[in-house]
């Protein structure tokens, strides 16, 4: 088994800490284009779903989400900004 960590706190997955899939960025069909593109980062379930700090409780953290799923999709593609909004409608930086 490869060893696989949670993105946000490192944690190892274990039998008892399952890692959840996580859509960088959110709304509608915006998971489709997050698979296409590689935006999606492995969290444990305190860092995915549950308050207070989890991605989806937390501006804090899915802020930090966000900022890096654009970072990457514009180094990986070779986008401006003006490219990244074109596809995900938003500008994170």
């Amino acid at each position: 088994m490869a060893y696989r960590k949670c993105f946000l706190c490192g944690r190892s997955e274990t039998e008892y800490n399952r890692l959840e899939l996580h859509h960088c960025i959110q709304g509608r069909g915006r998971r489709a284009i997050c698979d296409r593109y590689g935006l999606t980062v492995l969290l444990c379930h305190n860092c995915h779903n549950e308050p207070p700090h989890g991605a989806h409780y937390n501006k804090e953290t899915a802020d930090y989400l966000h900022k890096y799923a654009q970072k990457k999709a514009m180094s990986e593609n070779n986008w401006t900004v003006e490219q990244f909004v074109e596809v995900f409608g938003k500008n994170y930086l």
